[in-house]
């Protein structure tokens, strides 16, 4: 779907840090959403922890840098970083240019699958959650 410019692909899993997730072969799948990467800038650096790493719902476990913003990753669910995207150390700009395919971050085997249930599914609470984003982040401006 697309809102007001900024495109999030039904059938993902989204946490409010603007983070989609997706489950593939037992793994999550974990990137940036288009909002977060086009307000971020041109992303210039990404941490990529150690595959193996616990991962803790909520908590932060990775950070990457803009030329003008510092963020942090936080697990969507409680798990182990199974793999990381090697290609985003060479080039993190990737995030950017394609953040639902070949930029994606992390993979994550999760501990239970169905914690996926506490993060953004429907349409509808999608919609209603980036239409307060966009607003809260024009009153920031």
């Amino acid at each position: 779907m697309e809102i007001q410019g900024y495109y999030l692909p039904d059938g993902l899993y989204y946490e409010e840090n603007h983070f989609w997730v997706k489950e593939e072969d037992g793994l999550l799948v974990l990137g940036m959403d288009d909002f977060a990467q086009k307000m971020a800038g041109e992303i210039v650096y990404i941490q990529l922890p150690d595959e193996g790493k616990i991962i803790k719902a909520g908590k932060k476990f990775a950070k990457l840098e803009s030329g003008k913003w510092l963020g942090k990753i936080f697990g969507p669910v409680n798990g182990e970083l199974a793999a990381v995207n090697e290609e985003l150390e060479e080039n993190p700009g990737l995030i950017n240019e394609d953040c639902y395919g070949k930029g994606w971050m992390f993979k994550i085997r999760p501990d239970d699958i169905g914690e996926m249930a506490n993060l953004l599914h429907e349409p509808e609470e999608i919609e209603k959650w980036l239409l307060a984003e966009i607003e809260k982040y024009a009153e920031d401006k």
